[in-house]
């Protein structure tokens, strides 16, 4: 199984939509191995972000993800990438499908809800950012026979 970073940007947390994102990802099948609600310091948004440095919407990221508290998860599953990033819709909430989290809970460019890993390596990359190797619980799930089938099991 292969996992990934997300975390529930401030706008989701204010508007209170926790509860309505963590459903989405596990009536697809998701498993969730670890969950913090923390507030970002300045260093770790910057390490977080890292990868947008020098581009105009960096220090406005930096600003707006340690403006407020967020909800940092690790998901599990045989695609969770790929599924994480297409449950979430187009990065731009104007842009997103209908019947995506950000096309049904987002309307604005910098206000988008929702980050996750976009590859294998942003996601061996941002993990340990929020979470150490003991507090991220693998564990077998009863549905897993019926959500993958024998070879995507892992």
């Amino acid at each position: 199984m292969e996992r990934t970073f997300c975390m529930i940007k401030p706008d989701g947390v204010q508007r209170r939509l926790v509860g309505k994102i963590l459903q989405r990802f596990e009536e697809k099948g998701l498993h969730l191995c670890g969950l913090k609600l923390l507030k970002l310091d300045r260093a770790t948004a910057e390490n977080l972000y890292s990868v947008h440095k020098g581009r105009p919407f960096y220090e406005t990221l930096v600003s707006f993800v340690t403006s407020s508290p967020v909800v940092a998860m690790v998901m599990e599953g045989a695609y969770v990438i790929e599924e994480v990033r297409l449950l979430l819709g187009a990065t731009f909430g104007f842009q997103a499908a209908a019947g995506t989290i950000r096309g049904d809970y987002g309307s604005s460019k910098g206000f988008n809800i929702v980050h996750a890993s976009d590859s294998k390596e942003s996601a061996a990359r941002e993990i340990p950012i929020f979470f150490k190797p003991e507090e991220l619980a693998s564990w077998g799930h009863v549905d897993t026979p019926w959500v993958y089938e024998e070879p995507e099991r892992g």
